[in-house]
């Protein structure tokens, strides 16, 4: 079959939306899905800084949602029809994956971000024949159609907006599961959020639902504006006393703090605003070395990286859209919908500040 795509061709290029060939049909345990929105996110972008080692020409896109329209094996757990959230890929079977943890797979990084499944690689090829790079993130959803593993979707209540969940995969799956399945957090905690960007705002909606007491910083009056609106004490990143302005505010400091900038300068902050055995998460990869301020991490405090907030993507997705349909987790109120065709307005969009989630609409 073909249908059309954003294709990458280089790491410096645009993209160009393309006729793309599949091949074959889904294979055993696969199922096709026609793509109803794919959110753009900045790991999507970050390819262009991967200096060679995500493979190219490809079809990016890891935020895809659409209906199953084709299913292959008994035990997919799908049917046509079926409305679905496509997630990460993970292996299914490495001891991480076997021990409900898929975000830490063994093969994370080889089968989301460095070519993807080896398995079927030739049948996608742009309208020439020539050979694609793997799934994406198992998806490559920037497109109207996607092959993926059925384990890797997750159905959902065909009464919602399909062309809008996409985010719920990745982005919105990241800060939201910071807050409720690494953190944990509950009425009477305090989170500070670095970086009101879509993880970030994700994670002060989900700590506002849990009953937490939320502080955002940024350095964007509107981004500030929008994590106010969803129930965090605003506080610009550019405040003199940073630290002791959070911990004034939350009673002698942030039982959790949430970092998704990659700031240096943010982090030290975010650790000092912590109260004793506080916990500061950090999401962005780090692009140098992190030089921890004398003290910062004294009286118990602790530093991790989180990978797609923990998650379970079957079991928090379902949990993000229930928070939604009951007012409790506004979402849509980041997103603004590009069609297909304006991939690259979307991505100069995301990269100047002026869309919180981009979500590409193949059919617009």
């Amino acid at each position: 079959m073909r249908f059309r795509a954003a294709v990458l061709r280089s790491h410096q290029g645009p993209f160009t939306v393309e006729e793309v060939a599949l091949g074959a049909g889904p294979a055993d345990g696969e199922v096709l899905v026609r793509i109803a929105g794919c959110g753009m996110c900045r790991t999507d972008l970050a390819v262009r800084r991967s200096a060679g080692r995500s493979p190219l020409p490809a079809v990016l896109g890891h935020e895809g949602a659409g209906v199953v329209v084709e299913t292959a094996g008994p035990d997919t757990g799908l049917h046509v029809g079926d409305h679905v959230v496509l997630s990460f890929d993970s292996c299914g079977h490495c001891r991480n994956c076997r021990g409900a943890a898929p975000a830490y797979c063994d093969s994370f990084a080889a089968l989301n971000l460095f070519g993807g499944r080896t398995e079927h690689a030739a049948r996608f090829t742009d309208a020439a024949g020539g050979g694609l790079a793997p799934r994406w993130f198992g998806q490559s959803s920037f497109a109207e159609y996607a092959v993926v593993l059925a384990r890797n979707a997750v159905r959902v209540d065909p009464a919602l907006p399909v062309e809008l969940l996409g985010p719920l995969g990745c982005g919105f799956l990241t800060g939201a599961g910071a807050v409720l399945n690494s953190f944990a957090a509950g009425p009477g905690d305090t989170v500070a959020v670095f970086g009101a960007g879509a993880v970030g705002l994700a994670a002060v909606m989900a700590a506002t639902a849990a009953g937490a007491v939320t502080v955002a910083v940024d350095r964007y009056t509107e981004r500030l504006a929008l994590a106010e609106r969803f129930g965090a004490v605003p506080l610009r990143a550019t405040s003199a006393d940073l630290p002791g302005r959070i911990r004034r505010l939350t009673d002698g400091g942030a039982r959790y703090a949430l970092d998704t900038t990659g700031s240096v300068r943010l982090i030290n902050d975010a650790l000092l605003a912590l109260r004793p055995t506080g916990h500061l998460a950090l999401v962005a990869r780090l692009s140098g070395a992190l030089a921890i301020e004398p003290g910062a991490l004294d009286r118990g405090r602790r530093i991790s990286h989180l990978c797609e907030g923990d998650a379970v993507p079957g079991l928090l997705v379902p949990r993000l859209t229930a928070l939604w349909q009951a007012g409790r987790f506004p979402f849509d109120q980041l997103i603004r919908t590009y069609p297909l065709a304006a991939v690259n307005e979307a991505e100069r969009d995301c990269d100047e500040g002026r869309v919180v989630k981009p979500v590409l609409i193949p059919a617009g």
